[in-house]
């Protein structure tokens, strides 16, 4: 079903978009947009698609052999897969948190100056991580160790390492996929907080299973539910996408109901 909301400028629009591995269809004609300055989560069962479409957004299923997007997937107006666009200038303003916490085998400091090292940054590298550290709510605690191995951190300060990291080289959307799943609970506040707080700077997309975060933390909601297609291989598809108060108060469609109110999934 196609998204009409335009209540604020639009910076990812994606258009009839499906999703395949091989002769495999993971996706099936998405139509959805994320507004600038916005939280989105993305839920719905295992197998829904949830991920691979999030992947898309930077490009980062280009990396899977016979992984193929068909319709259109545009970022401030330019289709991501035009054969002109630089993937990894796509990645840099398209930043990515993942499940598991991955800090390099390097410093704090060094995890943090690593990808603006990679894109030729040429200003205060000093200052640029303190912001970034900032940021990431995790300053206070490592100003005074900068130099050890952002590996001897617990799980939840190297998940904000790694939020520090991407946002060193200020994207303009952050991608998170499953970024509490591996986290405490007191870790997982933490992680909630701070996507309040960024999403005045960047736009988020996150993918989440846990629906009492995604009503926590974000503005609007995506729900996707899989279906046997033909063959009786399984494809995603998007069943709602509105505000996230109409997605768990008052869905339209009775699928949404069903999943929210724990029927199924």
């Amino acid at each position: 079903m196609a998204n009409t909301h335009t209540d604020r400028e639009i910076v990812i629009k994606t258009d009839n978009v499906s999703i395949f591995y091989g002769a495999f269809q993971a996706v099936r004609n998405v139509f959805l947009d994320i507004p600038k300055n916005n939280v989105v989560s993305f839920i719905g069962p295992s197998g829904c698609g949830k991920s691979t479409l999030l992947r898309c957004y930077n490009r980062l299923n280009d990396l899977i052999p016979n992984a193929k997007v068909q319709g259109e997937i545009t970022y401030r107006g330019t289709n991501l897969y035009d054969s002109k666009v630089d993937p990894v200038e796509v990645r840099r303003r398209i930043g990515m948190v993942f499940q598991q916490p991955n800090p390099f085998p390097k410093s704090i400091y060094d995890n943090v100056a690593f990808g603006l090292k990679i894109a030729g940054f040429t200003g205060n590298f000093d200052e640029r991580v303190e912001q970034s550290l900032r940021k990431a709510a995790l300053w206070e605690e490592v100003k005074d160790k900068l130099q050890q191995s952002g590996l001897s951190l617990s799980g939840g300060q190297q998940q904000r390492l790694c939020i520090a990291r991407t946002i060193a080289v200020e994207p303009e959307v952050i991608l998170m996929d499953e970024p509490c799943s591996a986290l405490d609970p007191i870790s997982t506040v933490q992680i909630e907080n701070l996507i309040h707080e960024l999403k005045d700077r960047f736009t988020i997309i996150i993918v989440t299973h846990n629906m009492q975060q995604a009503a926590r933390v974000s503005d609007k909601t995506a729900f996707f539910n899989a279906e046997a297609g033909e063959g009786g291989s399984r494809f995603g598809y998007l069943v709602e996408y509105d505000d996230t108060r109409t997605i768990f108060g008052s869905p339209k469609e009775e699928r949404t109901q069903e999943y929210i109110s724990g029927r199924f999934g």
